[in-house]
């Protein structure tokens, strides 16, 4: 997938003004380039809703495959949807960032045919370090599970700085 198919992936950016924008068309630069590397989320059927600085918020659809002996999502498929977004937010500054660690809780259980959006928002970010909460809901707004990550940057940078 090239970068104009992984941008189709995208909503509309919101109008902004001054370095907000710089920083704005930064993280969908760096999250075009991310999804485009990112075989896993792409697999999954995984869609990037929106970004920005330090925020991200992904889609995915539960298929039957990814449906477990009780008949409802299993718990790997939602981690891997809060580690995406969380992912894309913590990397959208266009420093390299890696997970230091994570948890989830299980609120509610994912049905076959859901749409399930984990929104990831910083929480905080100083030195090498941060710290990134996500929501998992589903398409009626009832929340699946929490998650947090800690994540911490590594040399080098998602996309060449222009």
């Amino acid at each position: 997938m090239n970068d104009r198919q992984a941008g189709s992936r995208f909503a509309t950016p919101l109008a902004v003004s001054g370095s907000t924008a710089d920083a704005q068309a930064l993280a969908e630069r760096v999250a075009h380039a991310m999804y485009a590397n990112d075989r896993a989320s792409r697999a999954l059927g995984m869609e990037i809703a929106s970004v920005g600085p330090g925020r991200a918020e992904m889609t995915m659809i539960v298929r039957d495959d990814m449906l477990n002996g009780h008949a409802i999502c299993h718990g790997g498929f939602i981690f891997l949807l809060a580690d995406s977004a969380f992912a894309f937010a913590c990397n959208s500054y266009n420093r390299n960032t890696v997970a230091q660690g994570c948890s989830i809780d299980y609120l509610a259980p994912a049905h076959g045919g859901d749409v399930l959006r984990a929104a990831a928002v910083e929480r905080s970010r100083s030195g090498r370090t941060g710290v990134y909460d996500i929501e998992v809901r589903n398409q009626h707004g009832k929340t699946v599970a929490l998650f947090r990550g800690k994540s911490y940057r590594i040399d080098g940078h998602v996309v060449d700085e222009a």
